[in-house]
């Protein structure tokens, strides 16, 4: 029993999971810090107000706290994607193309075969 948790433990994938989860957390801080001190004061020197927290309130029903909780998920997403994930990506492309080592996507199978179906489907039409 001890070696089968030994062997997941040091298996790869598990080892890479947990260094991205901290990795993760970590880099968290770096992305609220983006979006509060930067991004979020922008928007309110445009509409005035820090947030939208008061906007549409009807009582204890705050539409505009939810409107809040959408924006700032909509500015981490696009802050990591294009801070991170955007610039990562193109890196990984360039360094594909200079060692010569582009990934050449297969295609599945099944969309093979339906367009070979097309295909001559098409031309018995004709």
């Amino acid at each position: 029993m001890i070696q089968g948790f030994k062997e997941f433990i040091t298996r790869g994938n598990v080892i890479d999971l947990a260094v991205g989860l901290i990795v993760g957390s970590a880099f968290t801080a770096v992305v609220n810090a983006l979006v509060e001190n930067i991004l979020m004061p922008a928007i309110a020197a445009v509409f005035g107000a820090p947030n939208f927290d008061n906007w549409l309130a009807f009582g204890d029903i705050k539409i505009g706290m939810f409107i809040t909780a959408v924006v700032n998920f909509l500015l981490v997403a696009a802050a990591l994607y294009f801070c991170i994930v955007l610039p990562i990506n193109k890196m990984n492309e360039r360094r594909a193309r200079r060692l010569g080592t582009e990934e050449i996507e297969e295609e599945d199978p099944q969309v093979v075969l339906l367009k070979e179906i097309r295909d001559a489907l098409q031309a018995r039409n004709r």
